[in-house]
Protein backbone atom coordinates (compact mmCIF):
# COMPACT_ATOMS: atom_id res chain seq x y z
CA UNK A 1 0.00 0.00 0.00
CA UNK A 2 1.37 3.45 -0.85
CA UNK A 3 1.47 6.39 1.56
CA UNK A 4 -0.85 8.22 -0.84
CA UNK A 5 -3.42 5.44 -0.60
CA UNK A 6 -3.31 5.60 3.19
CA UNK A 7 -3.78 9.35 3.02
CA UNK A 8 -6.86 8.89 0.87
CA UNK A 9 -8.30 6.41 3.34
CA UNK A 10 -7.40 8.28 6.49
CA UNK A 11 -8.43 11.74 5.32
CA UNK A 12 -10.95 11.05 2.61
CA UNK A 13 -12.38 14.50 2.02
CA UNK A 14 -11.11 17.99 2.85
CA UNK A 15 -13.40 20.77 4.02
CA UNK A 16 -13.88 23.83 1.83
CA UNK A 17 -11.32 26.61 2.16
CA UNK A 18 -13.97 28.81 3.68
CA UNK A 19 -13.86 26.53 6.76
CA UNK A 20 -10.40 27.87 7.48
CA UNK A 21 -11.79 31.24 8.48
CA UNK A 22 -14.49 30.05 10.82
CA UNK A 23 -14.35 31.39 14.35
CA UNK A 24 -12.77 29.37 17.11
CA UNK A 25 -16.04 28.45 18.77
CA UNK A 26 -18.30 28.16 15.74
CA UNK A 27 -18.64 24.42 15.80
CA UNK A 28 -19.68 23.04 18.90
CA UNK A 29 -22.67 24.35 20.65
CA UNK A 30 -22.80 21.28 22.83
CA UNK A 31 -21.51 17.85 23.63
CA UNK A 32 -25.09 16.68 23.66
CA UNK A 33 -27.78 19.31 24.12
CA UNK A 34 -25.67 22.23 25.28
CA UNK A 35 -23.26 23.45 27.87
CA UNK A 36 -25.71 25.86 29.40
CA UNK A 37 -26.12 25.13 33.07
CA UNK A 38 -23.37 22.54 33.05
CA UNK A 39 -20.64 24.62 34.63
CA UNK A 40 -20.14 24.00 38.36
CA UNK A 41 -19.37 26.75 40.81
CA UNK A 42 -15.81 28.03 40.60
CA UNK A 43 -15.74 27.90 44.37
CA UNK A 44 -16.57 24.22 44.64
CA UNK A 45 -13.98 22.52 46.83
CA UNK A 46 -14.44 18.87 46.01
CA UNK A 47 -13.17 17.11 42.92
CA UNK A 48 -16.53 15.81 41.74
CA UNK A 49 -18.04 19.29 41.55
CA UNK A 50 -15.30 20.20 39.09
CA UNK A 51 -16.14 17.42 36.66
CA UNK A 52 -18.14 19.83 34.53
CA UNK A 53 -18.30 17.53 31.52
CA UNK A 54 -20.46 14.92 33.29
CA UNK A 55 -23.46 17.24 33.21
CA UNK A 56 -22.59 18.49 29.74
CA UNK A 57 -22.44 14.93 28.41
CA UNK A 58 -25.67 13.90 30.23
CA UNK A 59 -23.88 11.24 32.24
CA UNK A 60 -26.61 10.72 34.82
CA UNK A 61 -29.19 10.15 32.09
CA UNK A 62 -26.90 7.77 30.21
CA UNK A 63 -26.20 5.73 33.35
CA UNK A 64 -29.88 4.81 33.50
CA UNK A 65 -29.35 2.98 30.20
CA UNK A 66 -25.67 1.98 30.15
CA UNK A 67 -22.77 2.23 32.60
CA UNK A 68 -20.03 0.36 30.78
CA UNK A 69 -20.89 -2.89 32.53
CA UNK A 70 -19.24 -5.89 30.91
CA UNK A 71 -16.53 -3.77 29.29
CA UNK A 72 -12.88 -3.87 30.34
CA UNK A 73 -10.43 -1.09 29.54
CA UNK A 74 -6.66 -1.65 29.51
CA UNK A 75 -5.00 1.52 30.83
CA UNK A 76 -1.39 1.75 29.63
CA UNK A 77 0.13 4.31 31.96
CA UNK A 78 2.16 4.83 35.14
CA UNK A 79 0.23 2.14 37.00
CA UNK A 80 -3.15 2.19 38.73
CA UNK A 81 -3.65 2.32 42.50
CA UNK A 82 -6.65 0.09 43.29
CA UNK A 83 -6.80 1.29 46.88
CA UNK A 84 -8.14 4.79 46.29
CA UNK A 85 -11.81 4.84 47.33
CA UNK A 86 -13.20 5.48 43.87
CA UNK A 87 -11.39 2.48 42.36
CA UNK A 88 -12.01 -0.16 45.02
CA UNK A 89 -13.36 -3.21 43.23
CA UNK A 90 -12.80 -1.61 39.84
CA UNK A 91 -9.26 -2.75 39.03
CA UNK A 92 -8.42 -6.23 37.76
CA UNK A 93 -5.08 -8.02 37.49
CA UNK A 94 -2.66 -6.20 35.23
CA UNK A 95 0.85 -6.33 33.82
CA UNK A 96 3.98 -4.45 34.82
CA UNK A 97 6.09 -3.98 31.68
CA UNK A 98 8.63 -1.60 33.24
CA UNK A 99 11.21 -4.22 34.21
CA UNK A 100 11.71 -2.33 37.47
CA UNK A 101 10.67 -3.11 41.03
CA UNK A 102 6.96 -3.00 41.71
CA UNK A 103 3.84 -4.13 39.89
CA UNK A 104 0.95 -2.75 37.87
CA UNK A 105 -0.66 -1.44 41.08
CA UNK A 106 2.33 0.76 41.96
CA UNK A 107 1.49 4.08 40.35
CA UNK A 108 4.72 6.05 40.54
CA UNK A 109 3.16 9.32 39.30
CA UNK A 110 -0.56 9.31 40.10
CA UNK A 111 -1.31 9.82 36.42
CA UNK A 112 -2.52 6.33 35.59
CA UNK A 113 -4.81 6.26 38.61
CA UNK A 114 -6.41 9.52 37.48
CA UNK A 115 -7.01 8.08 34.02
CA UNK A 116 -8.55 4.94 35.51
CA UNK A 117 -10.88 7.02 37.69
CA UNK A 118 -11.98 9.18 34.76
CA UNK A 119 -12.97 5.98 32.99
CA UNK A 120 -14.43 3.78 35.73
CA UNK A 121 -14.33 5.62 39.05
CA UNK A 122 -17.34 5.09 41.31
CA UNK A 123 -17.02 8.43 43.09
CA UNK A 124 -16.79 6.76 46.48
CA UNK A 125 -15.04 8.80 49.16
CA UNK A 126 -15.40 11.97 47.12
CA UNK A 127 -13.18 10.56 44.40
CA UNK A 128 -13.58 11.21 40.71
CA UNK A 129 -16.61 9.78 38.97
CA UNK A 130 -15.86 7.81 35.84
CA UNK A 131 -17.96 8.34 32.75
CA UNK A 132 -18.32 4.54 32.56
CA UNK A 133 -18.53 3.48 36.23
CA UNK A 134 -19.67 -0.02 35.33
CA UNK A 135 -16.48 -0.75 33.38
CA UNK A 136 -13.40 -2.45 34.84
CA UNK A 137 -9.77 -1.45 34.52
CA UNK A 138 -6.83 -3.65 33.53
CA UNK A 139 -3.64 -1.73 34.41
CA UNK A 140 -0.54 -1.95 32.20
CA UNK A 141 2.42 -0.13 33.76
CA UNK A 142 5.06 1.50 31.55
CA UNK A 143 7.75 4.14 32.16
CA UNK A 144 8.01 7.87 31.65
CA UNK A 145 11.23 9.86 31.30
CA UNK A 146 11.78 10.56 34.97
CA UNK A 147 11.23 6.93 35.89
CA UNK A 148 13.62 5.88 33.13
CA UNK A 149 16.26 8.24 34.46
CA UNK A 150 15.96 6.78 37.94
CA UNK A 151 15.75 3.06 37.15
CA UNK A 152 17.12 0.41 34.87
CA UNK A 153 14.06 -0.48 32.82
CA UNK A 154 12.71 -2.56 29.97
CA UNK A 155 13.46 -0.86 26.65
CA UNK A 156 10.46 -2.57 25.05
CA UNK A 157 7.93 -1.74 27.74
CA UNK A 158 5.44 0.03 25.47
CA UNK A 159 5.21 -2.71 22.87
CA UNK A 160 5.11 -5.36 25.60
CA UNK A 161 2.26 -3.53 27.33
CA UNK A 162 0.29 -3.13 24.09
CA UNK A 163 0.69 -6.82 23.29
CA UNK A 164 -0.37 -7.75 26.82
CA UNK A 165 -3.42 -5.51 26.48
CA UNK A 166 -4.22 -7.12 23.13
CA UNK A 167 -4.03 -10.58 24.73
CA UNK A 168 -6.11 -9.54 27.73
CA UNK A 169 -9.90 -9.54 28.14
CA UNK A 170 -9.98 -5.78 27.55
CA UNK A 171 -12.09 -4.59 24.63
CA UNK A 172 -10.62 -1.08 24.77
CA UNK A 173 -7.04 0.17 25.14
CA UNK A 174 -6.54 3.66 26.56
CA UNK A 175 -3.01 5.11 26.40
CA UNK A 176 -2.26 8.65 27.53
CA UNK A 177 1.43 8.21 26.80
CA UNK A 178 3.38 8.52 23.54
CA UNK A 179 6.80 9.04 22.00
CA UNK A 180 8.44 11.05 19.25
CA UNK A 181 9.88 7.87 17.84
CA UNK A 182 8.01 4.97 16.24
CA UNK A 183 9.52 1.51 16.46
CA UNK A 184 8.90 -1.61 14.45
CA UNK A 185 7.99 -3.48 17.62
CA UNK A 186 5.44 -0.91 18.73
CA UNK A 187 3.92 -0.72 15.25
CA UNK A 188 3.58 -4.48 15.14
CA UNK A 189 2.00 -4.47 18.60
CA UNK A 190 -0.58 -1.88 17.50
CA UNK A 191 -1.42 -3.90 14.40
CA UNK A 192 -1.68 -7.01 16.54
CA UNK A 193 -4.12 -5.24 18.86
CA UNK A 194 -6.31 -4.33 15.91
CA UNK A 195 -6.29 -7.91 14.65
CA UNK A 196 -7.41 -8.98 18.13
CA UNK A 197 -10.44 -6.70 17.81
CA UNK A 198 -9.36 -4.00 20.27
CA UNK A 199 -10.39 -0.34 20.07
CA UNK A 200 -7.27 1.75 20.79
CA UNK A 201 -7.35 5.40 21.92
CA UNK A 202 -4.28 7.63 22.46
CA UNK A 203 -3.78 11.31 23.23
CA UNK A 204 -2.42 13.64 20.56
CA UNK A 205 -0.25 15.64 22.95
CA UNK A 206 -0.10 18.99 24.73
CA UNK A 207 2.70 20.81 22.90
CA UNK A 208 0.93 22.50 20.00
CA UNK A 209 2.29 25.91 21.00
CA UNK A 210 5.88 24.67 21.08
CA UNK A 211 6.58 21.94 18.56
CA UNK A 212 3.40 20.13 17.48
CA UNK A 213 5.56 17.15 16.63
CA UNK A 214 4.40 13.82 15.34
CA UNK A 215 3.82 11.40 18.21
CA UNK A 216 3.21 7.69 18.61
CA UNK A 217 1.10 5.60 19.14
CA UNK A 218 -1.54 8.21 18.21
CA UNK A 219 0.12 8.48 14.80
CA UNK A 220 -0.43 4.89 13.78
CA UNK A 221 -3.38 4.44 11.40
CA UNK A 222 -4.99 1.85 13.70
CA UNK A 223 -5.13 4.20 16.72
CA UNK A 224 -7.81 6.81 17.49
CA UNK A 225 -6.06 10.14 18.15
CA UNK A 226 -7.87 12.28 20.75
CA UNK A 227 -7.57 16.05 21.17
CA UNK A 228 -8.59 18.12 24.20
CA UNK A 229 -11.52 20.55 24.32
CA UNK A 230 -12.89 22.99 26.90
CA UNK A 231 -16.38 23.72 28.23
CA UNK A 232 -17.38 25.66 25.10
CA UNK A 233 -16.26 22.93 22.74
CA UNK A 234 -13.17 24.86 21.67
CA UNK A 235 -10.00 22.82 21.24
CA UNK A 236 -7.34 23.84 23.74
CA UNK A 237 -4.47 25.94 22.42
CA UNK A 238 -2.00 23.40 23.79
CA UNK A 239 -3.75 20.44 22.14
CA UNK A 240 -1.67 19.21 19.23
CA UNK A 241 -3.34 19.21 15.86
CA UNK A 242 -3.09 17.72 12.42
CA UNK A 243 -4.14 14.61 10.57
CA UNK A 244 -3.54 12.55 13.70
CA UNK A 245 -6.70 13.95 15.31
CA UNK A 246 -9.72 11.68 14.95
CA UNK A 247 -12.04 12.99 17.65
CA UNK A 248 -12.09 15.54 20.51
CA UNK A 249 -13.16 15.02 24.13
CA UNK A 250 -13.21 17.13 27.32
CA UNK A 251 -9.73 17.78 28.70
CA UNK A 252 -9.64 21.29 30.19
CA UNK A 253 -10.12 22.04 33.89
CA UNK A 254 -10.34 18.43 35.00
CA UNK A 255 -9.00 17.48 38.46
CA UNK A 256 -6.23 14.95 38.88
CA UNK A 257 -4.27 13.27 41.63
CA UNK A 258 -1.44 15.62 42.52
CA UNK A 259 1.21 12.91 42.87
CA UNK A 260 1.93 9.33 43.88
CA UNK A 261 1.02 9.96 47.53
CA UNK A 262 -2.71 10.17 46.68
CA UNK A 263 -3.37 12.71 49.40
CA UNK A 264 -5.36 15.20 47.33
CA UNK A 265 -6.56 16.22 43.90
CA UNK A 266 -5.07 19.19 42.08
CA UNK A 267 -6.76 21.60 39.70
CA UNK A 268 -5.55 22.29 36.19
CA UNK A 269 -5.95 20.89 32.73
CA UNK A 270 -6.13 17.15 32.29
CA UNK A 271 -5.04 17.73 28.71
CA UNK A 272 -5.23 15.12 25.99
CA UNK A 273 -4.53 12.52 28.68
CA UNK A 274 -7.90 13.16 30.29
CA UNK A 275 -9.54 13.53 26.89
CA UNK A 276 -8.25 10.07 25.93
CA UNK A 277 -9.67 8.53 29.10
CA UNK A 278 -13.05 10.19 28.54
CA UNK A 279 -13.13 9.08 24.90
CA UNK A 280 -12.33 5.54 26.03
CA UNK A 281 -15.12 5.70 28.60
CA UNK A 282 -17.50 6.97 25.91
CA UNK A 283 -16.68 3.91 23.84
CA UNK A 284 -17.25 1.69 26.88
CA UNK A 285 -20.75 3.12 27.32
CA UNK A 286 -21.70 2.54 23.69
CA UNK A 287 -20.17 -0.93 23.64
CA UNK A 288 -21.95 -1.97 26.84
CA UNK A 289 -25.24 -0.91 25.25
CA UNK A 290 -24.41 -2.94 22.13
CA UNK A 291 -22.30 -5.87 23.33
CA UNK A 292 -22.55 -7.70 20.01
CA UNK A 293 -20.91 -4.88 18.07
CA UNK A 294 -17.30 -4.93 16.93
CA UNK A 295 -14.72 -2.25 17.69
CA UNK A 296 -15.29 -0.89 14.18
CA UNK A 297 -19.01 -0.45 14.78
CA UNK A 298 -18.52 1.28 18.12
CA UNK A 299 -16.05 3.70 16.56
CA UNK A 300 -18.27 4.26 13.52
CA UNK A 301 -21.09 5.35 15.81
CA UNK A 302 -18.83 7.64 17.85
CA UNK A 303 -17.63 9.31 14.64
CA UNK A 304 -21.12 9.47 13.17
CA UNK A 305 -22.64 11.13 16.24
CA UNK A 306 -19.78 13.52 17.05
CA UNK A 307 -20.78 17.19 17.21
CA UNK A 308 -19.58 19.18 14.18
CA UNK A 309 -20.78 21.87 11.78
CA UNK A 310 -19.31 20.34 8.66
CA UNK A 311 -20.20 17.53 6.33
CA UNK A 312 -20.00 13.96 7.59
CA UNK A 313 -16.89 12.00 6.57
CA UNK A 314 -14.74 15.10 6.50
CA UNK A 315 -12.30 15.91 9.26
CA UNK A 316 -10.92 18.91 11.10
CA UNK A 317 -7.23 19.07 11.97
CA UNK A 318 -8.27 20.19 15.46
CA UNK A 319 -11.47 18.24 16.14
CA UNK A 320 -11.17 15.27 13.83
CA UNK A 321 -14.72 14.01 13.26
CA UNK A 322 -15.94 16.34 16.01
CA UNK A 323 -16.71 16.37 19.73
CA UNK A 324 -17.51 12.96 21.14
CA UNK A 325 -21.17 12.54 22.23
CA UNK A 326 -22.08 9.03 23.38
CA UNK A 327 -25.46 10.31 24.56
CA UNK A 328 -26.61 10.62 20.97
CA UNK A 329 -26.51 6.83 20.72
CA UNK A 330 -27.27 5.87 24.31
CA UNK A 331 -30.25 8.21 24.72
CA UNK A 332 -31.43 8.80 21.16
CA UNK A 333 -30.38 5.67 19.30
CA UNK A 334 -28.52 7.64 16.67
CA UNK A 335 -25.44 6.54 14.78
CA UNK A 336 -24.78 4.10 11.95
CA UNK A 337 -22.59 1.20 13.09
CA UNK A 338 -21.64 0.36 9.52
CA UNK A 339 -19.68 -2.68 8.40
CA UNK A 340 -18.51 -4.71 11.40
CA UNK A 341 -15.34 -5.77 9.60
CA UNK A 342 -14.14 -2.46 8.13
CA UNK A 343 -12.20 0.11 10.17
CA UNK A 344 -13.53 3.68 9.97
CA UNK A 345 -9.91 4.80 10.50
CA UNK A 346 -8.43 3.16 7.43
CA UNK A 347 -11.41 1.87 5.41
CA UNK A 348 -9.67 -1.49 5.44
CA UNK A 349 -11.00 -4.90 6.43
CA UNK A 350 -9.82 -5.86 9.92
CA UNK A 351 -11.33 -9.28 10.55
CA UNK A 352 -10.08 -12.68 9.38
CA UNK A 353 -6.53 -13.93 9.35
CA UNK A 354 -3.58 -11.97 10.63
CA UNK A 355 -2.52 -11.43 7.03
CA UNK A 356 -5.66 -9.41 6.30
CA UNK A 357 -4.33 -6.51 8.33
CA UNK A 358 -1.22 -5.65 6.37
CA UNK A 359 1.10 -2.97 7.76
CA UNK A 360 0.31 0.48 6.44
CA UNK A 361 2.97 2.29 4.46
CA UNK A 362 2.16 5.50 6.30
CA UNK A 363 3.10 3.99 9.62
CA UNK A 364 6.69 3.69 8.53
CA UNK A 365 6.93 6.83 6.44
CA UNK A 366 8.87 9.81 7.66
CA UNK A 367 6.67 12.51 9.17
CA UNK A 368 5.85 15.47 6.96
CA UNK A 369 5.70 18.30 9.46
CA UNK A 370 3.02 20.42 7.81
CA UNK A 371 1.85 22.30 10.89
CA UNK A 372 2.40 25.99 10.34
CA UNK A 373 2.83 28.79 12.84
CA UNK A 374 -0.45 30.30 11.72
CA UNK A 375 -2.34 27.19 12.76
CA UNK A 376 -2.19 28.20 16.43
CA UNK A 377 -4.55 31.06 15.80
CA UNK A 378 -7.15 28.65 14.48
CA UNK A 379 -6.99 26.10 17.25
CA UNK A 380 -10.50 25.16 18.22
CA UNK A 381 -12.05 26.18 14.94
CA UNK A 382 -13.64 23.82 12.48
CA UNK A 383 -10.79 24.46 10.09
CA UNK A 384 -10.08 21.52 7.84
CA UNK A 385 -7.01 19.44 7.80
CA UNK A 386 -4.87 19.14 4.70
CA UNK A 387 -5.26 15.77 3.05
CA UNK A 388 -2.24 14.38 4.81
CA UNK A 389 -1.96 10.87 6.19
CA UNK A 390 -2.21 10.15 9.89
CA UNK A 391 1.50 10.29 10.47
CA UNK A 392 1.94 13.43 8.43
CA UNK A 393 0.65 15.94 10.93
CA UNK A 394 0.38 14.01 14.03
CA UNK A 395 0.92 15.05 17.38
CA UNK A 396 0.28 12.45 19.83
CA UNK A 397 0.67 11.77 23.32
CA UNK A 398 3.74 11.36 25.29
CA UNK A 399 7.16 12.65 24.62
CA UNK A 400 9.87 11.87 27.07
CA UNK A 401 13.59 11.65 26.82
CA UNK A 402 14.53 8.15 27.51
CA UNK A 403 17.97 8.43 29.00
CA UNK A 404 17.79 5.48 31.21
CA UNK A 405 19.62 4.76 34.40
CA UNK A 406 22.01 1.85 34.46
CA UNK A 407 23.07 2.53 30.85
CA UNK A 408 20.47 0.01 29.81
CA UNK A 409 19.96 1.61 26.41
CA UNK A 410 22.26 2.99 23.77
CA UNK A 411 19.58 5.23 22.29
CA UNK A 412 17.33 8.03 23.48
CA UNK A 413 13.56 8.08 23.24
CA UNK A 414 11.03 10.65 24.33
CA UNK A 415 7.93 9.71 26.27
CA UNK A 416 5.58 11.82 28.34
CA UNK A 417 2.03 11.85 29.49
CA UNK A 418 -0.35 13.56 27.13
Amino acid sequence: MTAGMTRDRKRRVSLDMRRRVLGATVVVAAWCVGFAGATPSALAADAQSKQWYLNAMQAEEMWKVATGEGIKVAVIDSGVNPSVPSLKGQVLDGVDATGAEGDAYDDYRGHGTTMAELIAGTGEGGGLKGLAPGAKIIPMRITDTQFQNEHSVNANDTEDAIKAAADSDAQIISMSFASDFPTDGEREAVEYAQRKGKLFFAGVGNNAEKSNKVQYPAAYPQVVGVSSADRSGKVAEYSQNGSIVDVAAPGNEIPRWCDETFQKYCDGDGGTSAATAIASASAALVWSAHPDWTANQVLNVLFDTASRDWEKDTVSKYLGHGLIRPSMNILKGKGDPGDPDVSPLTNEKTSGSAGSAAPSASASSQPDDKAEAGDAAMAGSSAETDGGDKTGLIIGGVAVVLVLGGAAFAFARKRRTT
